[in-house]
């Protein structure tokens, strides 16, 4: 029964690995003289994640996370939660070169109230340019073309899309896109 826990820690890592994140978490115990990042951190429950080229990154976290805190940058770039790294899914996102370590967080972030309301944003593709309307989605949130603006075709996948992060757009697609932001 010990090797499926292992098993799946070996998968994490190996996926995390592909996709050019840092990541650093196991059952083992740390080396000798290892000293935690900030005092009481337990060292197998760090996750250190960064945004490669400054792209869209997701870092998978232990079994039990209800949400994470960031414990130390590690990169030039700012790390401000909900903007340029987040919670969501089992995972931490990071986005826009910020790179961190990361521990969980107590009792997990919740939206305020009146956040899962649906609303409109305005996307466009400038210059036919690839553009990314950053909105906070929400974890099982949705996004739908509500009307096209421009003369260019919108095909949800081709030309424009969404993700956790928010809108993007391209090849000139431009129109007005439903959130419906559910936790």
């Amino acid at each position: 029964m010990r090797k499926v826990p292992v098993v799946l820690a070996v998968f994490a890592l190996g996926f995390a690995a592909a996709a050019g994140a840092q990541v650093r978490y196991s059952n083992r115990p740390p080396p000798p003289g290892y000293q935690p990042p900030y005092p009481g951190a337990r060292p197998d429950r760090v996750v250190s994640c960064g945004s490669p080229q400054y792209r869209l990154l997701r870092c998978p976290v232990p079994p039990g996370w209800r949400g994470a805190r960031i414990i130390r940058q590690t990169s030039d770039a700012a790390c401000v939660e909900g903007r340029t790294w987040g919670f969501d899914r089992g995972s931490i996102w990071v986005n826009q070169g910020c790179g961190g370590e990361f521990v969980a967080a107590a009792g997990g972030w919740r939206p305020g109230p009146r956040w899962d309301r649906d609303f409109m944003v305005s996307c466009g593709s400038p210059q036919y340019r690839r553009y990314f309307c950053q909105v906070d989605v929400g974890a099982r949130g949705r996004v739908v073309l509500q009307n096209q603006y421009s003369d260019s075709a919108c095909i949800e996948g081709r030309t424009w899309g969404w993700d956790r992060a928010g809108i993007w757009v391209d090849h000139g697609c431009g129109g007005h896109f439903r959130v419906i932001r559910r936790w």
